[in-house]
């Protein structure tokens, strides 16, 4: 029985003597990469704070509005809104200025084309998704697609 309390003692010694030599041995090197360089310290921490995105929130003010309620051309609705299909005839677009596309839809009349745009078509929303154009700015982008097919 005295063998066993020896026994238990000495593994208990020699556990407490592994965790200091190991906690001598680890701790320094631990300490030694955390030490901070006081060289561009603060300069460094700039950099590493920088937030990842910047944006910038802009309230329109009296120039814009009166900027924005100037109507555009047909040109320029098909470019801000239009492209975005009738350039590459997605969702099944006609392109501009493919006269085999066009011509059935040019043989409804005008009427028709401007209801379509209006009002949407198959995939392409009222007014092309931009409720903010008035209808004879879209009126004026039909116009011009129509032009190009010609």
């Amino acid at each position: 029985m005295a063998d066993q309390k020896h026994s238990s003692k000495s593994i208990m010694y020699m556990t407490i003597a592994v965790a200091v030599l190991l906690t001598v041995v680890i701790v320094p090197f631990t300490i030694k990469g955390n030490t901070p360089s006081t060289a561009g310290s603060a300069e460094d921490a700039e950099v590493r704070i920088q937030p990842v995105a910047r944006f910038e929130l802009k309230v329109a003010g009296p120039a814009d509005a009166a900027a924005s309620a100037q109507p555009k051309d047909g040109p320029a609705v098909y470019a801000s809104v239009c492209s975005a299909c009738h350039a590459t005839g997605a969702a099944g677009a006609p392109v501009k200025g493919d006269k085999a596309a066009w011509a059935p839809r040019i043989a409804t009349g005008s009427d028709a084309l401007y209801r379509s745009a209006l009002g949407g078509k198959n995939a392409m929303p009222p007014k092309g998704g931009a409720a903010n154009l008035s209808d004879d700015e879209i009126k004026a982008a039909v116009d011009y697609l129509v032009s190009q097919a010609r």
